[in-house]
């Protein structure tokens, strides 16, 4: 009975001690409000620069076909390592590097459904800047023929071109950032974010003759080619606040 009464007349010096320690916590602050951004403008600006494609890629190919597998890898084999060796002689870093291409066999099917037949292919693949040098090798090659061509940009033309672009797109970003916002009645303005992207449209070349043509011609004569031009577009845009 003592016991009891001593807890019940505890208990309000211990509510009272609650009481007080709830009072001297400090008090959450507001929540925050973030105003949304004003006088903020999104625009974009472009750059672009054509110039001639340097990049030359030739590839030569061939195919056989036979009854038996091994045979017809063994002749993809023998034209690729005959290609190799003729056009490495007058290969060059930069000017005509030289790689192998695809190199695939597959089996053909009769009405039974068994095999029949096999019939393979392989590339040798010519690039450089030099045209004369690629064309002239792949005319001495006997064993391949040309399969395709096409041009490019090489990797130095393609960043001093793009240099170039990017330039001019930000010198156009930041006339027409100035001017917008002077036509809003603000004095200038500053920078935000900004993005910068790039692309090249390519032009197709012209090629003189079809490709009948041009496997007689790699058989005695370098095919005669011309390049056409690629279009660098480099792309800035972004958002600037105006003041």
């Amino acid at each position: 009975m003592n016991k009891r009464l001593t807890l019940l007349s505890a208990l309000p010096l211990l509510l009272g001690l609650a009481v007080a320690g709830a009072r001297a916590q400090p008090a959450l602050p507001a929540a925050m409000t973030i105003a949304p951004p004003q006088n903020v403008l999104q625009l974009s600006a472009s750059g672009q620069v054509e110039v001639v494609q340097d990049l030359l890629t030739l590839q030569l190919s061939t195919s056989r076909e036979g009854a038996d597998a091994a045979a017809v890898q063994a002749g993809l084999r023998q034209a690729v390592d005959t290609a190799l060796a003729e056009v490495k002689k007058t290969a060059q870093p930069g000017q005509m590097d030289v790689r192998t291409g695809d190199f695939s066999i597959h089996p053909h099917y009769g009405r039974d459904g068994k095999i029949s037949g096999w019939q393979g292919s392989a590339s040798v693949v010519l690039e450089g800047r030099d045209f004369p040098r690629i064309t002239q090798a792949a005319a001495r090659v006997p064993s391949m023929t040309i399969g395709n061509l096409g041009f490019n940009l090489s990797r130095e033309q393609r960043a001093q071109v793009e240099g170039e672009a990017q330039a001019q797109a930000i010198e156009r970003f930041k006339a027409k950032a100035a001017e917008i916002a002077r036509a809003f009645g603000f004095a200038g303005y500053t920078l935000r974010e900004v993005s910068v992207s790039s692309d090249d449209q390519g032009f197709a070349p012209r090629m003189y003759g079809m490709a009948k043509e041009m496997r007689a011609a790699a058989a005695d004569a370098p095919v005669p080619v011309e390049p056409g031009k690629s279009m660098v577009n480099v792309t800035v845009s972004g958002s600037i606040q105006a003041r």
